[in-house]
C-alpha cells in the first residue's frame, strides 16, 4: 500500500508530482485558488478541496496520513510582512501543524521562501512542531542541485516523529559545473527547452490538454527592443544598442536590475521562475535566441513539468501556478528522503 500524503497550499501540484513518482500517493489537496485546484484534480487521485485553510479547519475532518506537505505563503509569515505587525491572525504555518499533528503523519515538509531560513518565524515555526513531538532540520536548498533546470533556492523545513531522523538535506544529484564535485553539471535551458519548435497561435484553448507552448501579440515596439538585446544580454544592452527604445526609468536607474529585459542563457539554468515569466520587463525571461518571451510550455518544462501534466486555468491562472510551483525534481528528491525515513516502519508493520 503507498504511503498516504496531504498537500496543503497546494497549487497545481509540483510538490504532489514529486512525492507520487517515489509512491507518496495524495490522499487530499487544499487550497484557495480554484484554478489551481482543478489543475490537481486532473493530475491527481484524492480529494481536493478550494477553500480557506482555516476554514476547513472549523468544518473539515483531516484524515489520516503519513507525510504532509506544503508551502504556506510568504504573505503569512506576520514577521516576513511588516505590514501585519500587530495582526493577531495566525500565521499560515500555523493550521499546517495543527493538520501534520491530527493526521497521526509521522512526517512533514514545508517549503518557503529563502528569506524564512534567516527570520525568527522559523524559531516560532520549530517551537510550534515541537509541541506536537516533531524533531526538526531546516536549510536553504537550490533546486539546480536536484536536476531542475532552474536556480531556486528554497528554506526547507523537514520535521519528524516516531521515525528515524532525516539524512537532510538531501544528497545532491547534480552541482555548478564551476565546482569540482564529481556530479553531472546542472540542467541548462538548452536540454528543457532546446527541442521546441517555434510556438504557434496567439491562445492557451480550453479544456484539456490545453496549449502551453503559444506566443504572444507583441507590438512593433516590443519587437523592436527584443532586437536590441543580444545573446546573454539585459535592459543595460538595450540602453547601449537602442537607447531611444528604453524607457525613461531604466535610463535613470543606472545600477541593479541585470536580469530585467534579460535573455536566458542556453547553457546555463534558467533564473528563478516567477508568475509573469511572460513579461521580459519582470525579469530573465527573453527566450536565448528567438526575440519574444518564454512560453508557458517553456516556463513549465524549465520548473520540471512533464508535458503531459494537465494546466486548468487562463494564461493568467497557468502562468500564476507555475511560477508558484515547488520543481518537482526538487520534490522528488524530498520524497525519496521521506520515502527512506518511512521504510522500515513498513517493513516492520
Amino acid at each position: 500500500m503507498a504511503y498516504r500524503l496531504i498537500d496543503l497550499f497546494s497549487g497545481a501540484g509540483g510538490m504532489s508530482l514529486g512525492f507520487r513518482q517515489e509512491g507518496i500517493e495524495p490522499v487530499m489537496a487544499l487550497d484557495n485558488d480554484a484554478a489551481a485546484v482543478k489543475t490537481h484534480e486532473l493530475n491527481f487521485d484524492g480529494v481536493a478541496y478550494c477553500v480557506n485553510i482555516e476554514s476547513w479547519l472549523k468544518n473539515g475532518t483531516v484524515p489520516e496520513a503519513d507525510v504532509v506537505i506544503g508551502g504556506p505563503p510568504c504573505q503569512g509569515f506576520s514577521l516576513l510582512n511588516k505590514k501585519r505587525s500587530g495582526d493577531s491572525r495566525r500565521a499560515l504555518w500555523e493550521p499546517f501543524l495543527e493538520i501534520a499533528h491530527r493526521s497521526t503523519a509521522r512526517v512533514f515538509v514545508m517549503e518557503n521562501v529563502a528569506e524564512l531560513f534567516r527570520s525568527p518565524e522559523l524559531t516560532a515555526i520549530r517551537a510550534k512542531a515541537a509541541e506536537y513531538g516533531f524533531a526538526t532540520k531546516a536549510d536553504v536548498i537550490n533546486a539546480a542541485d536536484y536536476g531542475a533546470p532552474q536556480t531556486r533556492k528554497r528554506t526547507i523545513v523537514v520535521g519528524w516523529r516516531h521515525v528515524g531522523e532525516p539524512d537532510f538535506p538531501p544528497r545532491p544529484s547534480h552541482a555548478d559545473p564551476n565546482k569540482n564535485l564529481n556530479l553531472p553539471p546542472w540542467r541548462t535551458v538548452r536540454q528543457a527547452i532546446g527541442d521546441l519548435p517555434e510556438p504557434v497561435g496567439t491562445e492557451i484553448g480550453v479544456g484539456a490538454p490545453i496549449n502551453l507552448h503559444f506566443g504572444r501579440s507583441p507590438t512593433a515596439l516590443s519587437i523592436a527592443r527584443y532586437k536590441a538585446v543580444p545573446k546573454g544580454g539585459n535592459r543595460f544592452d538595450l540602453q547601449r544598442n537602442a537607447p531611444e527604445l528604453t524607457p525613461d526609468c531604466w535610463i535613470r536607474k543606472t545600477s541593479g536590475g541585470t536580469d530585467l529585459f534579460g535573455r536566458l542563457w542556453w547553457d546555463r539554468p534558467s533564473v528563478t521562475i516567477r508568475t509573469e515569466f511572460f513579461k521580459p520587463e519582470k525579469g530573465r525571461y527573453l527566450h536565448p535566441e528567438q526575440h519574444r518571451p518564454i512560453t508557458h510550455r517553456e516556463a513549465a518544462r524549465l520548473m520540471g513539468f512533464p508535458d503531459d501534466f494537465d494546466f486548468y486555468g487562463s494564461k493568467t491562472d497557468v502562468a500564476r501556478q507555475i511560477g508558484n510551483a515547488v520543481p518537482p525534481p526538487l520534490s522528488a528528491a524530498l520524497a525519496r528522503m521521506v520515502t527512506r525515513m518511512l521504510t522500515p516502519l513498513k517493513l516492520s508493520a
